[in-house]
């Protein structure tokens, strides 16, 4: 099976099994393991915060961030596609007891005009407008980059608005290898940033959350509240170091396999796809619905996710080869053909 359901899919390289095996360990809940914390200063570092923390998922990480920058009933500025409004099973208003606040962004894209019109005035029987939460790359709208300015330029607004800016940065290290922009470059304008291990890095488990020493402060507390602390985690660690390591300057090739997939694709009847900026291609059908295509993809050996009714996404990681992608664009022209014809 060709698997570009997610990068979330690949599994450990042996230069990563070996690093988990002989990873020196202790206690991180007492903040004794020497693995753990050299993960936390090494992301620290590349994200030029002060302090970082070690967390199971994304998902954690985000609401850390929620908990650090608001109070209960606080209201919070999001892109309507956003991984935290979307996929965190509504954790945000559960956990942080906060209101997210939609905005539809130009292919996923918010601008400062509208992040100035969304903040509250201020009245007392209204909803404190109180974060910006970003994300980058975007995932739903297919990998998307957040231009440098324009993140200068929403957190600006959000600053003179008395506004704290949280930045989701899952998949932040593909936005550095598309653009050579470093990665503290993209975070200085944020008070908060998560980043994956587990995504195009291709660690088994974990992000980090990373921001001032006050705020990981505040947010290890949290951590332990939701269930985070996790004592021998060295092991998983080792893995996200050895990851920052070995598998950073892979991430480019991702982008070149979307980028031969995108093509493959738009060569296929029936097919709308952009080009890809990153290492995901989001496209759409405009002649069926995305299950049946998709059930009948995964039958020929390839599998992708529906995003919609006739959208599916398709991502690249570092277990796929561009032999790979090119079955799949064979699959896919297979699938696609009119009944009758001949697809070689």
């Amino acid at each position: 099976m060709i698997d570009l359901r997610s990068d979330t899919v690949t599994r450990p390289t042996e230069g990563m099994r070996k690093a988990m095996y002989e990873a020196e360990v202790g206690d991180d809940v007492f903040g004794e393991d020497p693995s753990v914390n050299k993960l936390q200063a090494t992301v620290a570092a590349l994200l030029g915060k002060e302090a970082a923390l070690f967390v199971p998922s994304g998902l954690m990480g985000n609401q850390l961030a929620l908990h650090a920058l608001t109070r209960p009933g606080d209201e919070v500025l999001v892109e309507q596609s956003s991984h935290i409004f979307n996929h965190e099973s509504g954790a945000a208003g559960a956990l942080a007891h906060v209101v997210l606040h939609p905005l539809q962004g130009r292919d996923g894209l918010l601008s400062a005009r509208q992040v100035a019109n969304a903040i509250r005035p201020g009245n007392y029987w209204e909803a404190r407008t109180r974060l910006l939460s970003l994300e980058n790359t975007l995932n739903a709208a297919g990998g998307v980059l957040y231009p440098l300015p324009t993140l200068h330029a929403l957190t600006g607004i959000a600053r003179e608005r008395g506004l704290a800016c949280h930045l989701d940065g899952a998949r932040l290290w593909n936005a550095s290898a598309a653009t050579g922009i470093a990665e503290k470059d993209y975070a200085a304008p944020f008070d908060t940033v998560t980043v994956c291990l587990s995504k195009g890095l291709g660690a088994p488990v974990g992000s980090v959350f990373a921001a001032s020493a006050a705020l990981v402060k505040h947010a290890h507390r949290v951590r332990k509240m939701l269930g985070g602390g996790m004592r021998q985690a060295g092991i998983l660690a080792a893995a996200g170091l050895y990851a920052l390591r070995h598998h950073r300057q892979d991430l480019a090739e991702d982008h070149v396999k979307a980028r031969r997939l995108a093509a493959g694709l738009r060569a296929a009847q029936g097919i709308q796809v952009p080009v890809p900026q990153t290492n995901i291609v989001m496209f759409e059908l405009l002649n069926q619905q995305a299950g049946p295509f998709l059930e009948s993809l995964r039958a020929a050996g390839v599998a992708m996710v529906p995003f919609g009714p006739r959208t599916v996404r398709a991502t690249m990681h570092r277990d796929v080869s561009i032999a790979d992608i090119d079955r799949a664009i064979a699959a896919v022209s297979r699938v696609m053909a009119p009944a009758g014809s001949i697809v070689p």
